[in-house]
């Protein structure tokens, strides 16, 4: 007797919905027990902010990511029932193009999230569409591990929206879907944590400052208008709307002073603003 697909999709959704909030859980649960109390002391240098998320803050977070852990749950069962369909390249073996591919397709799974969060995050910025869709998120000024579901469900639409569009596109192994998974929700989180978690050289950069920082994120919290990158800071510096004081709130955060050469760079990037 065929499967009914409405069906199918129905009970996928319902076996992803409480396994998608316990990932949440446990990853926003896991890094602010172990960053913002447990490290608590050891990071005090480190902190952005000098205050923390109260408890409504995190309640609020908490109740919006369930909501979007949901909407995340539509998006994996659509990702099944298109598989089942035979409309997905989607595989069990990672190496079944060679390990090479399974490294190009993790990397371009990475980088073609990363121009498709940049580019709808500033869509979600114009006003009608703030308003409607992404004023939620921007309520925690101040984030935190628990922020970094906390959507509108437009919002959360957007988001969930990335991956069935581009297993449509690239052929994939589940492993390197798990990988790619992985990767967005530890940066995601860590992102949010309110710490600067992230190295910096002796004259007060980023270590690797073609990747966004938490300082990055945060600035992008507390004033919105700058820093829309997730992963990487190419299209922020690429279409001007990286925050002119990212530099000096970074060396900052890890208590180090610019050099001269930054300094200098600074003032011509606050001139240009």
């Amino acid at each position: 007797m065929p499967i009914d697909p409405l069906m199918s999709f129905a009970a996928d959704w319902a076996s992803l919905f409480p396994k998608t909030v316990l990932q949440y859980l446990a990853a926003a649960g896991g890094v602010y027990v172990i960053i913002n109390l447990g490290l608590k002391a050891r990071l005090a240098e480190r902190k952005i902010r000098r205050s923390s998320p109260n408890r409504e803050q995190i309640r609020r977070e908490v109740l919006a990511s369930i909501r979007t852990a949901g909407i995340f749950a539509v998006s994996a069962a659509a990702v099944l029932t298109l598989f089942r369909a035979g409309r997905l390249d989607v595989y069990w073996r990672p190496d079944a193009f060679g390990w090479w591919y399974f490294a190009v397709s993790v990397a371009v799974l990475i980088i073609a999230h990363d121009a498709w969060f940049y580019w709808t995050h500033r869509l979600l910025h114009r006003p009608t569409f703030f308003r409607r869709f992404h004023r939620l998120h921007h309520q925690s000024r101040n984030p935190s591990p628990w922020t970094v579901y906390a959507f509108d469900a437009g919002e959360a639409a957007a988001h969930a929206a990335f991956l069935p569009i581009a297993l449509a596109i690239l052929p994939v192994s589940v492993f390197a879907v798990a990988l790619f998974l992985a990767h967005m929700t530890l940066r995601n989180v860590i992102g949010h944590s309110g710490y600067e978690l992230f190295p910096a050289r002796r004259d007060g950069r980023p270590l690797f400052d073609w990747m966004t920082s938490v300082t990055h994120h945060d600035l992008h919290h507390e004033g919105g208008g700058w820093n829309f990158g997730l992963y990487f800071t190419w299209w922020d510096r690429l279409m001007g709307t990286e925050h002119p004081l990212y530099y000096e709130r970074f060396a900052a955060a890890v208590r180090r002073p610019l050099d001269g050469s930054a300094v200098a760079a600074l003032g011509l990037s606050r001139a240009r603003s």
